[in-house]
């Protein structure tokens, strides 16, 4: 197992269910740990709760190409380069295919496929110069097997698994690693505003799929962990 102390770890997508129990274990492994939140009061109280320093810190929609640059981009000033990338940003639409509009579908490519493509061209370039260096994607089980209503998620997902292991291919002459992790049902509150039927006493707890994260962020460079999946031991769909 690789020490995490003072290693340099963006966490994007920091104030999510996950985002926060991941932070949690990075700080308490003294990991030099920057963060990213779509929304400014959220990243106050990590930055208080969890004593970050202020310039580690961004409001950042992955969205936009220029915002995720401009981080990257502030980053590199204080450090050469991230060492860990762990992408936990995202958003879920669950809705038959009748009820989902095309600003629906849109919105979800954008955030879950095209911000991680916009992460990837911001900061893999600096991790090249070492040709070292680790991204933790959250692809989920939808990025391997279908559900009902989630058409317009499952797609952004089953992008996301393309787009990661194409690069992958690009990245064989180094010892960038890039590795997906598939959550099944998790307990957050990205369920609170789905209208879906579930028992989530049966879900995944938020705690094991972040100490999950922090495993693989752990893993000796001599090898790497191209997958993970973690399912709900009542609902195994990989």
């Amino acid at each position: 197992m690789e020490m995490l102390v003072n290693k340099k770890v963006l966490l994007v997508g920091a104030s999510g269910g996950i985002g926060e129990e991941t932070l949690k274990l990075l700080k308490g492994s003294q990991a030099n740990v920057f963060i990213t939140s779509r929304e400014q009061s959220k990243l106050d109280d990590l930055v208080q709760k969890y004593e970050i320093p202020a310039h580690q810190a961004f409001v950042l929609d992955v969205r936009s190409e220029e915002e995720v640059n401009a981080v990257a981009d502030k980053i590199h000033q204080f450090v050469p380069k991230i060492d860990i990338l762990i992408n936990a940003a995202g958003i879920g639409i669950i809705k038959p295919i009748e009820d989902l509009s095309s600003a629906e579908f849109s919105l979800t490519l954008d955030v879950n496929l095209k911000g991680s493509f916009h992460l990837f061209k911001a900061f893999l370039p600096a991790m090249k110069t070492t040709k070292k260096g680790l991204i933790i994607n959250l692809p989920g089980v939808l990025g391997k097997t279908p559900m009902s209503g989630a058409s317009a998620y499952a797609a952004s997902k089953y992008g996301l698994n393309g787009l990661t292991k194409s690069i992958r291919e690009e990245l064989r002459r180094t010892e960038i690693r890039i590795t997906n992790i598939y959550l099944g049902g998790t307990d957050t509150p990205f369920w609170d505003e789905i209208d879906l039927r579930v028992n989530r006493e049966k879900f995944i707890n938020v705690k094991e799929a972040a100490r999950a994260i922090w495993f693989l962020c752990q893993q000796p460079s001599s090898g790497v962990v191209s997958e993970m999946v973690l399912q709900p031991f009542n609902h195994q769909a990989i």
